[in-house]
């Protein structure tokens, strides 16, 4: 039927004219605020409604509960009379009697054995009514009419206008009614309350974003409260605080490259100039001792140049590198980074001692990282100088087994107070400023190390050279690597994955795991 009439109505439309998909569509383009108020208003509006409801229904029946249970007392004082012999004498003694003391209330009264009936004439309820402790009551005509019928026969039935009753019914439902219209509109007060203070953390994110879009003010938001909203605001903190670090670390490259870049680039351009100038015949000559070293000049600038671009690639790709990664043999890695540093630098001993190990990584970047560390320490070690590089499983107090790779030279070492700074972008020791170099390498090496999962450190080797000591997962055997999770490196895709996995990291060592 309800089908039906919402067919009836024009264009077919449902109910209020208003089609059901017309009907969510109009719903879900509503604000979440709108939506949270008129969901939260409904939910509460529907309640009082239907406690409004059973309030009416249980007040109504109790009211004629009551009015059954008046009546059927004083049908029964009437029964317990008429089963005395003069009661058929005086029966309508008795009916005058009653009408005096209950003048709202009609009687018929019918002995044991009659066929007819005493004083009003009023039908007899059987069945249908209210048919509980000997009597039967319903309502008949705007009247509450009671029958009840003793074991001898007797009979009698009371009648009572439900006008009183009515009257107290219909101000029920009056009140009820401006109670619940009281309450639709507490529960549309409480719907925008409630939206308002749940989203108030949104609108403040929200207007957050905003400013942040026109201003690029990337300070973090107040968080307030412990709960799912405030672990949205804690997030969204983070990401700001990658984006700063991120345009900072962008900021600081770009300084750093240009400044690395303009010295050589000056000196090459001095030196092309002064060639050029050979070429004038109104310039002064210059001696072919002086051309071989201009030219010497320019070609080694520009290798130190062509270097340095590489290095800033490079490193510009471990920055935004999300490569996949897979399962690596490190020994294989080490040995094809050995045999290249070797082929550069036939003067310097290298003494090897591996293990195998096996990690999950990029293998070119590891490759890279190793040969760095390689070169760096043949670069320092002099002619017939030593480079050791040894492996070697340790176990840390957590019960992980991690690899230690260390390369040591035999030059003149790192400064204690350079030890941390080796690693920073661009950082030449005063000892290395003398030297070819981009400052780039040790910067490249740490964070490939780092996004593995490990440590780089710098210390010093037995013979006073340096010591660089790299701490990597993994697992001794390649069947290890993939049955123990805890052995598996995941490489985060973003900066704030790499916030989630340090910030677990920490709570795995607070608690002892």
């Amino acid at each position: 039927m309800l089908r039906r009439f919402r067919e009836s109505l024009p264009g077919g439309a449902g109910f209020l004219g208003m089609s059901g998909d017309a009907r969510t569509s109009h719903f879900s383009r509503a604000s979440l605020k709108s939506r949270i108020s008129l969901l939260t208003a409904s939910m509460v509006a529907i309640a009082v409604g239907m406690m409004l409801i059973v309030s009416y229904w249980s007040v109504s029946g109790t009211l004629r509960s009551s009015m059954d249970r008046t009546l059927n007392a004083k049908a029964t004082a009437l029964i317990s009379r008429m089963d005395q012999p003069d009661f058929f004498f005086r029966s309508q003694h008795e009916i005058d009697k009653f009408r005096e003391y209950n003048a709202d209330t009609r009687i018929s009264l019918r002995m044991p054995g009659w066929n007819y009936s005493v004083g009003d004439d009023l039908p007899t309820v059987k069945g249908g009514g209210d048919d509980v402790e000997g009597y039967s009551a319903a309502t008949i005509n705007g009247e509450r009419v009671l029958t009840k019928v003793s074991d001898s026969g007797a009979t009698v039935i009371l009648a009572r206008g439900m006008e009183a009753t009515h009257k107290m019914i219909t101000s029920l439902a009056i009140t009820l009614l401006l109670v619940a219209g009281l309450g639709v509109l507490m529960a549309i007060a409480t719907g925008v309350a409630v939206a308002t203070t749940v989203l108030r953390p949104l609108q403040r994110l929200r207007n957050r974003v905003r400013y942040i879009t026109e201003t690029d003010d990337l300070k973090p938001i107040q968080v307030d409260g412990n709960d799912e909203l405030s672990e949205l605001t804690i997030r969204f903190n983070e990401m700001l605080e990658a984006l700063r670090r991120s345009r900072q670390r962008q900021t600081e490259l770009v300084a750093d490259a240009g400044h690395e870049l303009k010295t050589p680039l000056t000196s090459m351009r001095t030196n092309i100039e002064l060639l050029m100038m050979m070429h004038n015949a109104d310039s002064a000559s210059i001696s072919e001792e002086d051309k071989q070293a201009l030219q010497s000049d320019v070609i080694a600038q520009m290798e130190e140049l062509s270097t340095l671009i590489g290095d800033l690639i490079d490193l510009a790709r471990q920055e935004t590198s999300e490569k996949t990664l897979e399962p690596i043999d490190l020994l294989d890695v080490v040995n094809s980074s050995v045999e290249r540093v070797r082929r550069r630098r036939p003067d310097v001993r290298f003494e090897i001692q591996t293990i195998p190990w096996y990690l999950e990584g990029d293998s070119f970047a590891l490759g890279r990282a190793i040969l760095n560390l390689l070169d760096n320490a043949s670069k320092w070690s002099p002619a017939d100088g030593v480079v050791r590089f040894t492996m070697q499983v340790v176990e840390r107090e957590d019960g992980d087994r991690v690899l230690h790779m260390d390369i040591s030279d035999s030059g003149p070492g790192i400064p204690v107070e350079d030890r941390e700074k080796v690693f920073d972008r661009f950082y030449r020791s005063v000892s290395a400023r003398s030297t070819p170099g981009s400052g780039l390498g040790l910067a490249i090496v740490h964070s490939t190390i780092v996004r593995h999962g490990g440590t780089v450190t710098a210390g010093e080797s037995d013979d006073g050279g340096a010591r660089m000591r790299v701490e990597l997962p993994g697992s001794v055997t390649d069947e290890e690597l993939h049955s123990s999770a805890k052995t598996r490196v995941v490489q985060p895709s973003s900066t704030a994955e790499r916030l989630d996995l340090a910030r677990q990291r920490r709570e795995d060592r607070r608690n002892g795991k």
